[in-house]
């Protein structure tokens, strides 16, 4: 059994107000042809397919584009779940329609997981058990348990129902949207909780041949058979260093398991560069990154007139101008990058800045719980 393991596309995603709809999709036609070359036996996509609930129309689109090449052209099954960003009822409600294709849709928790069995061109059956995203206060009405209070104890739930259906007849692969401790996060990802009761224990997915996971953008392994395959894109600049890609997994109908990250062409590379203004501007390599988004740190103690105007002469792409070694020469802090803080750590700032006084203890539990109610009504609203 041959398949294709990606995950986080976030189809719609602005990068600093720029609509990256059209990246999206020229990385996309290249999963396209890798699917084309190597003729897997099934492609599954690990959450996060929008990067919100509300998706714009080109984005959705290009996924209906993207996943009828897939099954009807191309004849390949896709295993897709709904991840924290994803309206969950949105991408179930056609689920009893498209599965006559080959494409399996799974965004609402239910009360009993249902496995997707592929056979391999060797024989060797795959059942693949897509476990949507879901916070524990949907789960307790969804699976009928008043004891699910943290996101370990939603995903150990589901899986108990899985291990239950479980049989000896075939290998067992997991497709989930988690933060397993110990993994390495990057600054687009979206808190799965303000409470500090997000993350999940690897050990949890004991027992099964493969976890494909996402909600996490560095592709990264967290265990011999517990993987992130990544991002689609960088989709911030401390992301520029990452090597994107998918995951091409094997598996044997003894359980051996290999992985081969393979990349994708991308539209424009994200990059962060470093130096003086005039050492920018005379760079011999500037060409290089011409097509490229582009982020500059200034190392320059003084001031420099229009510094982002005329860097862009030289950079077309450039988005974001930072100036923390002027700031440190004036005795300032560094800019915060407010994009990359969470709405809790902002509101903390605010209420120290406004206050003089940090949050304490019991007002920061409060403050944890409005943020929950809001992002569950938000949730509700926009399904």
């Amino acid at each position: 059994m041959r398949f294709i393991h990606t995950g986080d596309w976030h189809l719609g995603k602005l990068l600093r107000e720029r609509q990256l709809v059209e990246d999206q999709e020229f990385t996309l036609r290249g999963l396209l042809r890798l699917v084309e070359e190597l003729r897997p036996d099934a492609v599954v996509v690990a959450g996060d397919v929008y990067d919100r609930a509300v998706a714009p129309v080109e984005a959705v689109a290009v996924l209906d584009h993207i996943l009828a090449t897939l099954t009807l052209d191309l004849r390949v099954p896709v295993v897709m779940i709904a991840g924290n960003h994803d309206s969950a009822r949105r991408l179930q409600y056609l689920n009893g329609l498209v599965t006559r294709v080959g494409l399996h849709v799974v965004g609402e928790v239910g009360p009993a997981p249902a496995g997707v069995r592929v056979a391999g061109a060797d024989g060797t059956d795959v059942v693949f058990w897509p476990l949507a995203y879901t916070d524990p206060e949907t789960a307790r009405g969804a699976l009928g348990r008043a004891d699910l209070h943290t996101h370990e104890a939603v995903l150990r739930a589901q899986l108990d129902l899985v291990r239950e259906q479980m049989g000896d007849d075939a290998r067992h692969v997991v497709v989930a949207h988690a933060f397993v401790t110990g993994a390495q996060p990057s600054e687009s990802e979206r808190p799965l909780s303000v409470g500090g009761s997000g993350e999940v224990s690897r050990d949890i997915f004991d027992g099964f041949d493969y976890v494909a996971l996402g909600h996490l953008h560095r592709p990264q392994r967290v265990g011999d058979r517990v993987r992130y395959a990544g991002s689609l894109l960088k989709y911030s600049f401390d992301e520029a260093g990452h090597r994107k890609s998918v995951a091409v997994v094997d598996l044997d109908a003894a359980g051996n398991v290999s992985v081969e990250p393979v990349e994708l062409p991308v539209l424009h590379d994200l990059v962060r560069l470093t130096g003086s203004f005039d050492e920018l501007l005379a760079r011999p390599d500037a060409a290089d990154f011409a097509d490229a988004y582009v982020e500059v740190l200034l190392t320059d103690a003084g001031a420099v007139l229009d510094p982002m105007q005329k860097l862009r002469s030289v950079y077309p792409g450039i988005l974001s101008l930072r100036r923390e070694a002027w700031l440190g020469a004036q005795g300032l802090a560094p800019a915060p990058d407010v994009g990359a803080l969470s709405t809790r750590d902002l509101f903390s700032e605010f209420f120290a800045e406004a206050t003089g006084e940090p949050l304490t203890a019991t007002q920061q539990r409060e403050v944890d719980a409005a943020l929950t109610r809001s992002d569950q009504d938000r949730r509700e609203a926009s399904a």
